[in-house]
């Protein structure tokens, strides 16, 4: 994907803030939308983010101002992490929710999420990211 294209091998995950929707797959609409732009989430299910990913990943992204909180308090001291929102690649401050709109909002968060992913790649490209 985008990250084999910047040269880059990279481990992702998706997890939530909260537990609500542990163990569920995505709104079908974002299956959907995804699918159509090339991108496989079928197999995907909700987990929520604990303190352990502090020290697994090098990067956690927040989608928002709020996740964003939640995660900095979540955030140990001595965790290896680097937290940022996903917007700090790209254009704007949050990512939408678009669960109660169209499926033009999915195809917006897509959008903003492709354009920050880039921001993202060039930023791990260069020296001491």
């Amino acid at each position: 994907m985008k990250a084999a294209v910047h040269g880059l091998s990279v481990d992702l995950d998706s997890a939530g803030t909260g537990a609500w929707h542990v163990g569920h797959p995505p709104d079908e609409r974002m299956i959907e939308v995804a699918q159509a732009r090339g991108y496989d989430l079928s197999a995907l299910r909700a987990r929520q983010v604990d303190i352990g990913d502090f020290y697994i990943y090098d990067h956690i992204l927040a989608m928002d101002q709020s996740n964003f909180r939640d995660l900095k308090d979540l955030q140990p001291a001595d965790g290896k992490a680097t937290l940022s929102k996903m917007l700090d690649f790209g254009v704007g401050d949050d990512v939408p929710d678009p669960y109660y709109g169209a499926v033009d909002g999915f195809n917006h968060v897509i959008d903003l999420l492709e354009e920050a992913s880039d921001g993202l790649l060039h930023h791990l490209r260069a020296p001491n990211a």
